[in-house]
């Protein structure tokens, strides 16, 4: 297990910042493109997730975030101990970029950035301690928490009523096929990702076409790489990872589908309580419904209610 500070890293977008939408505009070609689910900030989240980090992670290192310049979080303190802010031009030459998936392939460039550094998107929280056990194995190896269900066929990549996520999960089950064999593979759950900067490297460099082209597109496209499938399926069959059991996903984890039906809402984010690791991810679609909003408001202040020193 290491001795050396692991850093965190956050990505964080708002599309209410202005003049967000008439850039947007300008470039997006299709209903993905501007699809509210991927860019809304209505709950703070990365307050919250901030908040859950300090009460339940204090081995971290430094927090670098991650934004589209000028963008800061109104809440934010920027002068706080340990805050790094790293604009998507530090490690991104197509700008702008609406495309997570560019976005996460090109972290591990940031600068100062320690070696092994756990990955958060802001919609992740944590509800209870988290030690680096959870996340490796004592000989170093990524502890990996699989979901229920299988991942895009590889032969979906052509199958243009899918949307880009799932075409480019196919294109990159194609790319694992062609250098490690056929199978299926299961999907691997949304929680944060420990990333060692020399592993990540040496995937980029395994298919440097397909990265390149990633890092390009501006938005998801169908023969985009997503990394957080890839490299857990790249280590795994590099022996350098290992499949926890789904009754272990269970356990440690919910995943938090915030729909507009308050009664599936709130039947999920009870069962959040206590788990180590909770992702509220926005289904909110086009209008977020008044009632599941301040449900979801009400369940994060209860939950994180200590202001942290991100906070002004």
């Amino acid at each position: 297990m290491p001795d050396a500070a692991i850093d965190i890293i956050y990505t964080w977008v708002d599309d209410s910042w202005p003049g967000y939408h008439e850039q947007l505009g300008r470039y997006a070609g299709n209903k993905h493109d501007r699809n509210p689910n991927r860019t809304r900030d209505n709950l703070d989240l990365l307050k919250y997730s901030l908040r859950s980090l300090v009460a339940h992670c204090p081995w971290v290192g430094r927090i670098h975030l991650v934004t589209a310049e000028p963008q800061i979080p109104a809440w934010l303190n920027t002068a706080a101990d340990s805050l790094v802010l790293i604009h998507h031009q530090a490690i991104l030459e197509q700008l702008p970029t609406f495309n997570s998936f560019a976005i996460l392939s090109a972290l591990y460039r940031t600068q100062g950035l320690s070696e092994r550094f756990l990955y958060i998107e802001d919609d992740m929280l944590f509800g209870a301690p988290v030690m680096v056990e959870d996340f490796l194995l004592p000989d170093g190896r990524l502890r990996l928490y699989p979901r229920s269900g299988f991942t895009s066929d590889p032969a979906d990549e052509v199958r243009i009523t899918l949307s880009p996520w799932n075409r480019a999960l196919a294109h990159s089950n194609a790319l694992l096929d062609a250098k490690f064999g056929g199978r299926r593979r299961r999907k691997v759950n949304h929680i944060p990702l420990m990333i060692n900067k020399g592993w990540w490297n040496e995937m980029c460099q395994q298919w440097p076409d397909d990265f390149a082209r990633t890092r390009a597109s501006r938005f998801r496209a169908y023969n985009n790489v997503v990394s957080e499938h890839l490299y857990p399926y790249f280590l795994l069959n590099t022996r350098r990872a290992a499949m926890e059991p789904l009754l272990a996903t269970w356990r440690v984890s919910a995943y938090v589908p915030l729909e507009n039906t308050p009664l599936v809402s709130a039947a999920c984010l009870a069962r959040a309580n206590g788990r180590k690791f909770v992702t509220l991810n926005d289904g909110f679609g086009a209008a977020p419904r008044e009632a599941v909003v301040k449900m979801a408001k009400k369940f994060l202040e209860r939950a994180f209610p200590i202001k942290s020193r991100f906070e002004l």
